[in-house]
């Protein structure tokens, strides 16, 4: 592992543990070269994940791409980050074993939708605004006349 300090590619692993949820392994490691310590995470990753865009263009998946995605319409709510960790580790656990290696980009966008709707419902409307590509008030309106009609036939 290079050193994000000095760049040195020569490391030493000090102490290793599972992170709460075990869903990965946190290392502290130090560099010997200038003296830094650091931490990384390692995470399984049972293949290779390309996201075919809208536009047909293709990318790898990242996933702090879909975490940065989640936490800006997360911002400044009442969300307990543990949550949303394992939110985001389930739906990349989702894609991995979907069995195809390329997913398109409106299964992300509808998997990240539900998890969303169930962890808190002002991210869910802000996430939706954005992927649904709302162009003015009145399709917040429509929106969220749908989410009461739906809310009021589950109870």
């Amino acid at each position: 592992m290079r050193c994000p300090f000095c760049g040195c590619e020569d490391t030493q692993v000090k102490d290793s543990r599972p992170t709460d949820d075990r869903a990965s392994i946190r290392r502290r490691r130090l560099c010997p070269n200038c003296a830094a310590r650091f931490t990384t995470f390692e995470r399984v990753q049972l293949r290779e994940l390309t996201v075919i865009k809208k536009n047909n263009q293709r990318e790898p998946f990242e996933r702090d791409k879909l975490a940065r995605s989640i936490q800006i319409a997360l911002r400044k709510r009442p969300v307990e980050g543990e949550r949303v960790e394992r939110a985001i580790n389930s739906i990349v656990r989702q894609l991995e074993s979907s069995g195809e290696t390329e997913i398109k980009s409106d299964m992300i966008g509808e998997l990240v939708m539900e998890m969303l709707a169930t962890l808190d419902p002002v991210a869910y409307v802000r996430f939706a605004s954005v992927y649904r590509n709302f162009r003015e008030a009145k399709d917040f309106g429509e929106f969220i006349d749908r989410l009461d009609r739906m809310a009021t036939e589950r109870d």
